[in-house]
């Protein structure tokens, strides 16, 4: 490629380097320069304020959320839930995560609140000793979007958890973070900011069964299938193979009916024969054993019915009893003094 007649005159003059060095300083000086993003996370050696002992349960929920979007959507997709748990002091315990809803509105995502208050409430039903510590999303690093959505969950609860999971890294150790909010002072402003904190694994029985489950049927890393993907495909295989054997009657059915090829009685027979070995849901055996089985179930809820209404009635003859006793001391004492 032939460069410009110029520059090949000023190259071939004595001292055409310092020329050419001082037109690319000219050159550099009026190339605008891209603004830089602004940071999210401080710098690492930052001590956390609190203590996190992140669940197992937590993990599998923020991964079931993400692999259920992807398959919905096609691809790929960030999703947000609320953290629960318990906080004593600086001790918080992350136990548990439900999803929120959320709408995208100027490139901004917005937190659906009234979805977070129903939620809220319904967990509080079971739940009633757990309370919301923060929030979750998927992704990599976090950046100024995540942020944003850090504030809106700052309007609800003061100094919430952020924790971020990032479902397609290829590295072998845990792809979670949990962060906290900071604020620092930069270019003289004041700067929200995540600080990443350090967690500790901590499960109770039923979730080591469950993990222990999980690992041992989910693929290894070998590359090989894992238990539960190998009888799926037995199944769809077998499922497939019987579809096609079940329509080929069918179309040998139809075809006979409407004349296309002779009438053979032996497979007619046999498909006659075929149908018949189903099992037929409409024998007397049949709505007996459905009975009772329906039975079965209502009697077990109506026990636990029963067994909750006595634990209600125990507890208010209690607590009458405990008032009833206080009335009477308080007249037996007004009696002393006339």
């Amino acid at each position: 490629m032939q460069g410009h007649p110029l520059t090949c005159v000023v190259t071939s003059l004595p001292g055409s380097d310092v020329i050419m060095q001082a037109r690319s300083r000219h050159a550099q000086r009026e190339t605008p320069q891209r603004p830089q993003a602004a940071p999210a996370v401080m710098a690492s050696g930052v001590t956390g304020s609190v203590s996190v002992a992140l669940h197992p349960l937590v993990i599998l929920n923020i991964s079931d959320h993400w692999i259920r979007m992807r398959s919905q959507e096609g691809r790929p997709v960030q999703v947000i839930g609320a953290l629960i748990g318990r906080q004593e002091g600086r001790n918080i315990e992350v136990m548990n995560s439900f999803e929120l809803l959320s709408h995208t509105v100027e490139e901004n995502v917005v937190i659906d609140k009234e979805y977070y208050y129903t939620k809220e409430e319904q967990f509080k039903q079971v739940f009633k000793e757990l309370e919301f510590l923060g929030w979750y999303t998927t992704g990599g690093p976090p950046d100024q979007s995540d942020i944003h959505v850090h504030k809106q969950v700052c309007e609800i609860i003061e100094s919430p958890l952020f924790l971020k999971l990032n479902p397609m890294t290829k590295h072998t150790d845990l792809p979670v973070s949990v962060f906290e909010s900071v604020i620092d002072i930069i270019n003289g402003e004041a700067t929200m900011l995540f600080a990443e904190l350090t967690y500790t694994l901590a499960t109770e029985e039923a979730e080591r069964i469950g993990v222990d489950h999980v690992a041992r049927m989910t693929a290894t890393g070998s590359g090989e299938n894992s238990t539960v993907a190998e009888h799926l495909i037995a199944q769809h295989s077998a499922i497939k193979m019987l579809h096609s054997r079940v329509k080929l009657i069918l179309e040998y059915v139809k075809a006979t009916e409407t004349g296309e090829i002779p009438f053979n009685h032996e497979i007619l027979r046999e498909a006659y024969a075929l149908c018949h070995c189903l099992p037929v849901l409409s024998t007397d055996k049949f709505k007996t054993d459905f009975y009772d089985q329906c039975n079965d179930v209502g009697l077990m809820t109506y026990l636990g019915t029963i067994t909750k209404t006595c634990n209600t009635m125990n507890q208010f003859v209690n607590k009458f009893n405990i008032l009833y006793d206080r009335q009477g001391l308080g007249r037996r004492m007004r009696g002393l003094f006339f």
